[in-house]
């Protein structure tokens, strides 16, 4: 069946995308004698394609292929891989174009490339581990193309973009041990290269002129407001960035502070109530989760704040409180000290069913090989539609698309991760020891009153609690006209809210709201 929706693929071309060839001529010893002359070029293959969605054919192109970039001495740094899907503009009209991009740090575009808004999606078990092989490939009823072209762009080291080595000094001996995608490992690094390949792809394929948006998950959301700030110091202003699964303030999570524990309570409770584990269960979730922010915010945050000098009637109070919100037990709440981990919690709720919950969807179940642990053995939210999406996309690129590599797809790169610069220099000129671009946000939207964000946000998402996100959004110093420019939506999903079917419809009429209404306001 998955071969008869792409059957209609109709012509393959292998193309270079622009003429720009670099080449090191570097002798054996590191002179700069021609020889041994090692040549980069930008190469891409483009398939045509067809979809029918809503009783409509979109015809489409299908550009997979890898882009390099120069650093600063115009040196080929990077050879960057990214899959475009474009659809020809009416007469007059500039069709909007969207960067697209995972997180990690480390993560290629796999995820939301064949999970959300491409013309393709790959179709798994909805919070239940995926059959194995075959997989099944689909038309994608919710994909944005018929909105914006899509632009799905693989991360340093990850997927099939890598880093290319700097030309060698005389008298220096290069390390050939180390990843020359090195380089890009840190928040601003990896901002940077981001930066020189969306330049670099809005000219060689004219598209300044087009309206732009970005869109980040997880650790994207990290990346999209700096990439939204430093390119609009740059003179490219964008027209929207959408924000899926956000994680905006690291610094939330270091020890001795309470943040992370309120920004987790809402969300604990979101999964309590859909595993009917809360004492007195009400009908429905959001009027509920309204009481549980406030209760969060207020009682909650102030008995946090008093620690050890809150009083053991205050705090056999908020672990009530706490039992009638989480499903947890009051002795178990004060033997925590009211301060309850996500991996504490996604072990404790299902401990009498020996069953333990996903970290990216609390939808999700799995089990251990004991059940004494404090936090669990794994991520069945992770585990479960994973080779699914793996083994399919591999199978799509080299079909389908047509694309032959010569090296496998990097799904994560643990190098990337393990070797991260967390530091970043915030607008304001001070460099911070962990992520928080709040202000990168912040500024770009004081700056361009027309820059509109959209937040989604899973309910079941216990990685980048929702709550969470709605704290750091809050604190981005505003005036009040410029708050009208930020949008929040929130769906019955986790982490990779497109998992769920039922949250993917509401999430793409949303997000199509989104566009019709940034593109209309000006």
């Amino acid at each position: 069946m998955r071969r008869s929706t792409l059957a209609a693929l109709v012509c393959t071309s292998f193309v270079s995308l622009s003429p720009f060839v670099s080449s090191h001529a570097l002798a054996a010893d590191g002179s700069n004698q021609q020889q041994n002359t090692v040549q980069y070029a930008d190469k891409a293959v483009t398939t045509q394609h067809r979809i029918k969605v809503n009783g409509d054919t979109i015809k489409y192109s299908a550009t997979a292929g890898n882009m390099l970039i120069n650093d600063d001495k115009n040196h080929p740094s990077a050879s960057v891989f990214y899959v475009a899907y474009t659809k020809e503009a009416k007469d007059g009209q500039q069709r909007p174009v969207t960067f697209i991009f995972n997180g990690g740090p480390g993560s290629s575009s796999l995820w939301l490339h064949m999970g959300s808004f491409g013309p393709k999606r790959i179709q798994t078990t909805n919070a239940a581990p995926t059959p194995t092989a075959p997989y099944t490939l689909l038309d994608n009823q919710y994909t944005l193309l018929d909105t914006t072209d899509l632009v799905f762009v693989d991360a340093f080291d990850a997927g099939l973009t890598r880093g290319i080595a700097a030309p060698k000094q005389e008298g220096k001996k290069a390390d050939e041990k180390e990843n020359p995608a090195k380089k890009f490992f840190g928040v601003d690094q990896d901002a940077d290269g981001f930066a020189r390949f969306i330049t670099r792809y809005v000219t060689v394929n004219k598209r300044w002129n087009s309206p732009k948006f970005l869109m980040g998950e997880s650790y994207g959301t990290v990346r999209a407001p700096i990439l939204a700030n430093k390119l609009q110091d740059e003179g490219m202003a964008f027209n929207g960035v959408i924000l899926v699964s956000s994680i905006l303030n690291y610094g939330s999570r270091a020890p001795g502070l309470d943040r992370e524990f309120v920004g987790l309570l809402p969300t604990f409770a979101a999964v309590a109530f859909y595993h009917n584990k809360l004492p007195n269960k009400p009908t429905q979730l959001e009027p509920f989760l309204t009481d549980v922010r406030q209760f969060a915010e207020g009682e909650y945050a102030q008995a946090l704040a008093k620690a050890q000098t809150l009083s053991e009637a205050d705090e056999n109070a908020i672990a009530e409180k706490l039992h009638q919100f989480t499903g947890l037990s009051v002795e178990y709440l004060k033997h925590a000290n009211l301060r309850v981990g996500q991996g504490q919690f996604r072990k404790e709720l299902l401990r009498e069913e020996e069953n333990t919950l996903g970290r990216y969807d609390g939808r999700f179940t799995s089990i251990d090989k004991d059940a004494i642990g404090e936090t669990p053995d794994t991520d069945a939210s992770d585990t479960a539609p994973s080779p699914a999406f793996v083994a399919s996309f591999n199978d799509y690129l080299t079909t389908d698309l047509n694309y032959q590599a010569d090296e496998p797809y990097r799904v994560f790169s643990l190098d990337a991760f393990q070797n991260w610069d967390w530091s970043h220099k915030v607008p304001h000129g001070w460099k911070s020891r962990s992520p928080f671009v709040v202000d990168d946000l912040g500024n770009a939207m004081r700056t361009n009153p027309y820059l509109q964000v959209f937040s989604a946000n899973g309910y079941y998402d216990l990685a980048t609690p929702f709550h969470a996100t709605e704290y750091d959004l809050a604190h981005m110093q505003l005036p009040k006209d410029r708050q009208q420019n930020l949008e929040m939506g929130y769906y019955p999903s986790g982490h990779m809210i497109y998992l769920n079917p039922e949250a993917l419809a509401p999430l793409h009429k949303d997000l199509e709201a989104f566009y019709h209404k940034t593109l209309s306001a000006k």
